[in-house]
């Protein structure tokens, strides 16, 4: 890595590091305005390390937002264990703390990326920031492990990025004082307006054949808590759907994830169906421009919950909790659980009735206004200096590389 001192005043000091990790598609969407951020403010400078926890997918995000890794774990093995997984990133988050000897350190979500962060900062007494600190379910086991990941990360946090109100409220009952908490939005909607605005040729991707259709559902699904027969569940719902609706002219997609807990069920149950496109996993600019286009999403994930409320689209949650319940509350979103029955009626409901459809798309976007990494590096610059303690780094960080042997 090289340093850029032009513009720069001697008699200051040398900015000091922020290490930010990534490890899946979501966070790095999520921790891209921040990274772009911390590029144009003085006195922190970004380093990106990124833990390949999802390879393929991990790597069609990053040139969107014109991010390159400084480092590499590259841990992503097939059907790997949490244990394995964990132990690997504990070891090579910690070589990498140890090299850089950053500031600070940054990581976004619920993943174990970030519970490893978190656990390795305070074991190096490095402060560390929980970016989308205090989303809660309530329930440890759902969805799993990513809500013990969460409580931990917050735990270990030195600072406290609550996406909303209702984050900073679950934090403060939970005992964490105040001036450790700052309510920021959720960076995903600055990532997104990014993207959205940028220009999309339809023609030339890979719903070319349905650049005219306008009544599209979008589908995702890959939580580890609904792997084996909840998966089956949503799956079949969404086979029936599709042949319920497929007179009205309703089309489904439905990017799925490589996981071989996924791929599987999908294979056997929604291959062949005339009004359902199966796809192989779309870069975020594509995925983007297809929920525009949406009337309707059917997903499990927590990161859809917050976008389609931005783009006004309705969305059904094929889970049986979420930890962000904003959305319910302002009527963009609805709880189906993962039960085919549930799924059914609830999609049913809506397809059949588009004035109910419209009410639901109209609702307010409760998780912010495209600022909120602006608002947490502004914090870190506010506070940075106080917890460096003279630890700033004089010389450049060594590359790694991949650390393959970890």
């Amino acid at each position: 890595m090289h340093r850029d001192t032009a513009g720069t005043d001697e008699s200051e000091d040398p900015p000091a590091y922020c290490l930010c990790v990534i490890g899946t598609r979501p966070e790095a969407i999520k921790m891209a305005p921040v990274i772009r951020a911390l590029r144009s403010c003085r006195g922190l400078r970004p380093v990106v390390c990124s833990t390949g926890q999802h390879r393929e997918m991990l790597d069609q995000v990053l040139p969107l937002f014109e991010i390159v890794p400084d480092f590499d774990l590259g841990v992503m093995e097939a059907d790997q264990q949490l244990v394995d997984l964990t132990a690997r990133l504990l070891l090579g988050i910690g070589t990498i703390i140890d090299r850089v000897q950053p500031a600070c350190v940054l990581a976004q979500g619920d993943t174990t990326s970030v519970l490893a962060s978190a656990l390795v900062s305070y074991y190096r007494r490095i402060p560390f920031g929980h970016v989308e600190a205090g989303l809660r379910t309530g329930d440890r086991w759902q969805p799993f492990p990513e809500e013990m990941n969460r409580c931990v990360a917050d735990t270990l946090a030195e600072w406290l990025f609550a996406p909303t109100e209702r984050s900073r409220q679950n934090l403060l009952r939970e005992g964490y004082p105040d001036q450790r908490i700052t309510v920021t939005g959720n960076t995903v909607i600055d990532a997104m307006h990014y993207v959205a605005a940028l220009p999309y040729d339809w023609s030339s991707g890979p719903l070319a054949h349905l650049a005219d259709h306008q009544s599209l559902v979008l589908v995702t699904a890959h939580r580890r808590e609904s792997f084996g027969e909840p998966f089956r569940e949503m799956c079949e719902a969404i086979r029936e759907l599709a042949r319920r609706f497929e007179a009205g002219g309703v089309h489904f997609v439905y990017p799925v994830h490589p996981n071989p807990n996924v791929r599987q069920p999908v294979s056997e149950i929604l291959a062949g169906i005339p009004n359902l496109t199966l796809l192989e996993p779309l870069d975020y600019r594509t995925f983007v421009h297809i929920m525009k286009r949406a009337m309707l999403i059917l997903t499990d994930s927590g990161g859809i919950q917050e976008e389609a409320p931005a783009l006004g689209v309705p969305v059904l949650v094929m889970r049986g909790k979420t930890e962000r319940p904003e959305g319910v509350e302002t009527g963009v979103v609805k709880v189906t659980g993962a039960a085919r029955e549930s799924i059914v009626r609830e999609a049913s409901r809506l397809l059949s009735n588009r004035i109910a459809l419209a009410e639901m798309a109209r609702s307010v976007n409760p998780y912010g206004d495209g600022r909120a990494a602006e608002r947490i590096v502004a914090h870190l610059l506010s506070t940075h200096r106080e917890h460096a303690n003279g630890k700033a780094p004089t010389t450049e960080p060594n590359h790694l590389g991949t650390l393959k042997s970890l």
